[in-house]
């Protein structure tokens, strides 16, 4: 019986013990556990790779244009030759009989001519012969002494003889043509003769030769290739093929390094010398040639080696920058509490509010569309009233239906715009209200309220006219680069609240002048002439920033930064009344006023400045910002989530752009701890909870 008890006791215990296990496995399962890294300053570089092959500058494939076999060979694989000497010789003995043959011809023909010329010289005798008997018989018939036939008879044959003489004298024509006619085949057969000599075009080495001794050769329509003589080794280039998408990125004078597998761990340097045009299609893949010449020095290098080429195409130093890790990191249920896309801050109840405030701003916003419109409205309602997967699903299926309405009120009248505005507006409210909870709906109305409230105590009326009248169409490239690299970056607040209609249209237009022209504008407000290139003009972000730019690398003096102000405050006008032209016209119009800005600035400055300024306006058009997001650990070791704007890339790490007067800048700063993974457990939360581990019974 004891022993009974003691094993029901044991087993027991074991259970017990084993459930705890079990348990306590699974708890540590769900606890989720981050990999983190610094967000680093330092310098950073895009850069695009292709693989190429090691060519000469200049190689020329030598050929013959006669055939016949190959006599005698003067040149091996790596002979030095000069131009003009002979490297292969064809017997030329079928040639020479040629020569012989049409020399005989010439001098048969040489021959006839000169028979024919003895006949015109007799037909020229014959014929004074008989017009001297035709003149004495019309003498003797004036007289009586001879009939008149007679003299008639005389007369005829006087006429006769004229015309044996031109018969004859075509006929030496005849024969001095075709003298010239067997001279030229003459000439003919010494070049095939000479032809048979095959020469050096060029100074250089023999890198190939496709001919042996006695192999005959046969030229007809393409001549057969028998060396390839490439001009100098010391000078070379790397053909190097690149993808389509990159192609954008790559300039003339880019600098450029390549490795190759006969020289592990070397780098060789070159420069971009070449872009060409002619687009290469293999098996569907676009790509197309970017010529790196460099300097063979040594001649290490020899024509064929496959080179793998690195293509430097922008440079920053001393910016933040975080791990591409980081970027593709996703935590299910971690929402940004405001799209930092949106260039608000989160700061005072102006700035909280004016977002939602009335119907301007979620009219504006759902019309604009991208990560700076409906994206940023929609992240702020999901944040603000916490709508689940199947709510914010609804969410957006109002937004889809409802932004065409909203887009189509900038095309009525003024007077008619802001009620049809009013009404879109309350059906919206009417069809997000309809799947919120009670509670949800009571947070709905007090944004609203609030939102109310706002513009009731002096804030700035809303614009009359929507952003969109200023600036280029919805989903154009000219929309969404405003968007993301003006009124996204500016480093002030931006709320509709706050920026009254006229400043709102300038920003826009300058914005249109920088993406058009890939010649960022000064702000609404330009600096002072001859300030420093830190005073630019307020708002910060990409366009203050080519301004400062502009100031600094090219040293520009107190008069010419007054002229670039002065042009910028001229173009905005005319960028302006785009928005009057049709789709059609709008392009080439801004691309009148674009050329007309560049050569206004280029007048303005030296032969030094303006090569600077080329590169400039060329790197600027090649630099695009792009959105991601990131999650940072708070104080409590919780993920919270930031969307963030991002520069250039080097594949290991992204460029993170934060202006100083983000409200995120405290935040995102060097030193801040980034998720870039996770340590066991759930991970992001994507994946299914774990079970535990399997019991052992």
């Amino acid at each position: 019986m004891k022993k009974s008890y003691y094993a029901a006791a044991a087993l027991g215990l074991i259970v017990v013990g084993a459930g705890a296990w079990w348990f306590s496995q699974r708890a540590d399962a769900n606890s989720v556990q981050y990999r983190t890294a610094k967000i680093e300053r330092g310098s950073l570089q895009a850069t695009v790779s292709a693989s190429g092959a090691v060519n000469p500058v200049t190689q020329v494939s030598v050929g013959t244009q006669v055939s016949g076999q190959i006599r005698d060979l003067y040149v091996d694989f790596n002979s030095e030759v000069k131009a003009g000497q002979l490297i292969a010789q064809i017997d030329p003995e079928t040639f020479e009989y040629r020569v012989r043959s049409a020399q005989a011809d010439v001098d048969a023909a040489r021959a006839a001519t000169m028979t024919q010329q003895a006949a015109l010289a007799k037909a020229k005798v014959d014929a004074d012969e008989l017009q001297r008997d035709f003149e004495r018989k019309t003498r003797l018939v004036a007289q009586q002494f001879i009939a008149a036939s007679e003299a008639e008879k005389a007369q005829a044959l006087a006429r006769s003889g004229a015309e044996n003489v031109k018969l004859v004298a075509a006929q030496l024509q005849s024969a001095l043509a075709n003298v010239a006619q067997r001279e030229s085949s003459l000439a003919q057969a010494r070049i095939d003769l000479s032809r048979t000599r095959i020469t050096s075009p060029v100074n250089g080495i023999v890198i190939k030769r496709a001919i042996e001794k006695g192999q005959t050769v046969a030229a007809s329509l393409q001549s057969p290739e028998l060396f390839v003589i490439a001009q100098n080794l010391q000078d070379m280039q790397v053909d190097a093929s690149i993808d389509e998408s990159d192609i954008g990125r790559i300039r003339t004078g880019q600098k450029a390094t390549f490795t190759v597998d006969a020289f592990p761990g070397q780098t060789f340097e070159g420069q971009i010398r070449q872009v060409r045009k002619a687009a290469q299609n293999v098996a569907n893949v676009v790509t197309y040639v970017a010529v790196v010449g460099f300097s063979n020095t040594g001649g290490r290098l020899l024509p064929g080696m496959t080179a793998n080429v690195r293509v430097v195409t922008d440079s920053r130093e001393s910016v933040l920058k975080v791990p591409n890790a980081a970027l593709r990191m996703r935590i299910a249920g971690v929402e940004p509490v405001q799209a930092s896309a949106s260039g608000a801050a989160r700061s005072g109840s102006a700035a909280s509010t004016g977002q939602l405030r009335g119907g301007f701003f979620i009219a504006q916003a759902l019309a604009q569309g991208g990560p700076g419109g409906g994206a940023a409205l929609r992240d702020r309602l999901v944040g603000e009233l916490q709508l689940n997967a199947d709510q914010q699903a609804k969410l957006d299926a109002v937004f889809a239906e409802m932004r065409p309405r909203f887009a189509a009120t900038r095309e009525l009248p003024e007077e008619q715009r802001r009620a049809a505005r009013d009404q879109a507006m309350s059906e919206m409210r009417q069809k997000i209200t309809a799947f919120l909870t009670a509670a949800q709906k009571t947070q709905y109305q007090r944004l609203q309220e609030q939102g109310e409230a706002t513009r009731s105590a002096g804030a700035a009326p809303p614009v009359a006219a929507p952003a969109s009248a200023a600036a280029p169409q919805p989903g154009s490239v000219a929309t969404k680069e405003i968007a993301n690299r003006v009124m996204s970056e500016s480093a002030t607040p931006v709320t509709v609240a706050s920026v009254p209609a006229r400043t709102e249209a300038a920003a826009t237009t300058s914005a249109t002048v920088a993406a058009a022209s890939g010649v960022p504008a000064p702000s609404a407000v330009p600096a002072a002439p001859g300030t420093a290139a830190t005073a630019a003009a307020p708002g910060g972000g990409a366009l203050a920033e080519f301004r400062n730019r502009l100031v600094a690398e090219l040293q520009l003096t107190a008069a010419q930064v007054e002229k670039v102000d002065a042009i910028y405050a001229e173009a905005r006008p005319r960028f302006g009344q785009l928005r009057d032209l049709s789709a059609e016209e709008r392009p080439k119009a801004r691309d009148r006023i674009t050329a007309d800005v560049r050569a206004r600035i280029g007048d303005l400055l030296t032969p030094e400045q303006k090569l600077k300024y080329a590169a400039l306006v060329a790197e600027s058009a090649g630099r695009s910002n792009t959105r991601g997001r990131i999650y940072l650990l708070d104080v409590q070791g919780k993920p919270k989530a930031y969307n963030v704007r991002l520069g250039i890339t080097d594949g290991t790490s992204t460029e993170l752009l934060v202006s100083p007067n983000d409200p995120q800048a405290n935040e995102l700063k060097e030193g801040a701890s980034v998720i870039i993974g996770t340590v066991g457990g759930t991970g992001s939360g994507n994946k299914p909870a774990a079970g535990g581990p399997r019991m052992p019974f």
